[in-house]
């Protein structure tokens, strides 16, 4: 039967957030006032952000439903140290903030996928967009099928008409307002996470049925086990750590940051905000590893048999089951709350950052480069509406939809991280060794197959478990590395051939070499802080490096 009074709570949250959202929108409208609605206003808040509110921002994106889930799934399963994702993603923070942030924000780029862009040229950097978009859809979609379960299990609701309004509602703030909305709800989001979750703990911990925390420390912390098992908790560590760097809802936080110095800031003290924000799901996690299952109501199967313990395919729901058996119903609906804030914190996020990415570099740089002001905001816009439905059109139809944000997630760290680190730091990086980069990651990460999936691996690499379909050799690492160097030595390779005359210039057929472009014409755009150098040439974006070399020519 229905919690109608649960129902209520949760109408009544959402429209606060609602507010929330339409009022930060109105910032963007007030910032418009006289000179027309700019593409920096809405994707990156005027880049008038300040510190406090980005920090914010920040951690909440991070913080989502499926982090709390996750972590709390984690601690349950296998103890503290198998729960990886609060230290690997704060760590990934901490670095982003010392490698990119500063970098970033002081070219004035406005994407993630700028310097791709400027380096390589428009389309050959627009392959980037692909890992890039996946990734932000799936976990959109993940989240939101998150909230859907756990929206099912405390109010007994139909999972279909909780996520729609989930989503329709993150979906419509987040396209009237950009990302004043977003950063602003993200505030209010994350103290109802905060504490929603902490009101949750003690409530699950003053009744009878959860043994004392104390008593079996050994059982909660765990182990990893054997050489196998570490040779993959490294895998997976290295993974969250550098994969978790190059999306492109962490640097829009970053470029919407009044300076530079600001842009570090927020990384590392959404860092500490990450583990913060991990002890409480982590301790619901021991909370319900220590409760015998047996004195509940809860029945795993439902026709009354109990069992002790929550069954190995029910372990995703750890953070409702413990709203729902072990706290009083108004604690519950708090709960409720906190994963809903949670969600919607994360998804309005992906969803925006998604759509900017394809208005500005796709539409933008790639499709139409005299488009006006106006037309790239409809496009986000509209972007915005269809990333938003495709996620939960997902969330609501694929049931492995864990499974395919798992292997996009690889794809970013095997391919976009070699890439950013290269286009950033790398003066000698070429398209040449772009494109090849991307293909030997591509396909070694592919060969390696994906058990969520059910994709059979074509490479069985050393420690190849045939039951299960496990890689427990680091081949996610193993194929980061292989495209970074893959991407440096067809970089020097071609340099050297083309500059020796080995080569002859005609075989240049991606111009980046000798066959730079003519330039037709040069101009700098300072409506950024910073600078964007923008080069009209035939058919090709030239690198800053190669229109010095032109003009010395």
């Amino acid at each position: 039967m229905i919690d109608y009074v649960g129902v209520i709570a949760i109408i009544l949250f959402y429209l606060v957030i609602l507010f929330i959202g339409v009022w930060a929108g109105r910032k963007t409208d007030k910032a418009k006032q006289g000179i027309g609605e700019q593409t920096e206003e809405v994707m990156l808040a005027g880049r008038n952000i300040g510190t406090l509110v980005g920090i914010f921002t920040m951690t909440a994106t991070w913080v989502g439903g499926a982090y709390i889930n996750g972590t709390a799934e984690a601690l349950y399963n296998g103890g503290l140290v198998r729960c990886q994702a609060p230290i690997g993603y704060a760590l990934s923070l901490v670095l982003g903030g010392v490698l990119f942030a500063r970098k970033m924000r002081d070219e004035g780029y406005i994407t993630m996928l700028d310097p791709f862009q400027i380096k390589y040229g428009q389309r050959v950097g627009g392959l980037m967009f692909f890992p890039a978009l996946l990734g932000e859809i799936f976990w959109s979609a993940a989240i939101l099928s998150a909230l859907g379960a756990t929206l099912s299990v405390i109010l007994n609701i139909n999972m279909t008409v909780s996520v729609i309004i989930s989503a329709l509602i993150a979906v419509f703030y987040t396209f009237t307002g950009g990302l004043y909305a977003v950063a602003y709800t993200d505030v209010v989001q994350l103290f109802c996470i905060f504490i929603g979750l902490w009101v949750c703990i003690p409530a699950a911990l003053l009744q009878d049925k959860t043994t004392d925390l104390s008593r079996n420390v050994g059982d909660w912390i765990g182990e990893i086990g054997g050489f196998r098992e570490k040779s993959l908790w490294v895998d997976r560590m290295l993974l969250l750590v550098f994969g978790g760097i190059p999306w492109q809802v962490y640097f829009q936080r970053v470029l919407s940051s009044k300076t530079s110095s600001g842009a570090q800031k927020l990384s590392f003290v959404a860092g500490i905000g990450c583990i913060m924000m991990a002890i409480p799901p982590a301790l619901i996690g021991v909370i319900a590893r220590n409760t015998d299952w047996r004195l509940t109501e809860y029945s795993p199967w439902g026709n009354g048999t109990k069992s002790q313990h929550i069954p190995a395919d029910q372990t995703n729901m750890v953070v409702p089951l413990v709203f729902q058996y072990l706290t009083p119903k108004w604690v519950s609906f708090i709960g409720l709350g906190a994963v809903s804030a949670a969600v919607m914190s994360s998804a309005d996020s992906s969803v925006l950052s998604a759509a900017s990415m394809f208005a500005h570099n796709i539409w933008k740089l790639t499709i139409r480069p005299h488009a006006s002001e106006k037309e790239v905001i409809v496009v986000m816009r509209f972007s915005i509406i269809v990333v938003g439905g495709l996620a939960t059109v997902m969330a609501l139809t694929i049931n492995s939809i864990y499974g395919l944000w798992y292997l996009c997630a690889d794809l970013v760290y095997v391919i976009l991280f070699p890439q950013l680190l290269l286009v950033m730091y790398f003066k000698r990086s070429n398209t040449y060794g772009s494109l090849c980069g991307y293909a030997v990651g591509l396909l070694l990460r592919l060969s390696g197959g994906e058990p969520l999936l059910h994709f059979p691996a074509i490479i069985h690499y050393p420690m190849y478990d045939v039951e299960t379909g496990t890689q427990y050799f680091p081949f996610k690492t193993m194929s980061m590395i292989a495209s970074l160097y893959c991407c440096v030595a067809i970089s020097l390779t071609t340099l050297y051939l083309f500059k020796s005359g080995i080569l002859s210039p005609k075989y240049d057929v991606l111009n980046c070499v000798v066959n730079a472009p003519i330039l037709d014409s040069w101009r700098t755009d300072s409506s950024a802080d910073g600078y964007e150098l923008q080069c009209e040439l035939r058919d090709f974006n030239a690198t800053e490096d190669s229109i010095r070399e032109l003009l010395g020519a």
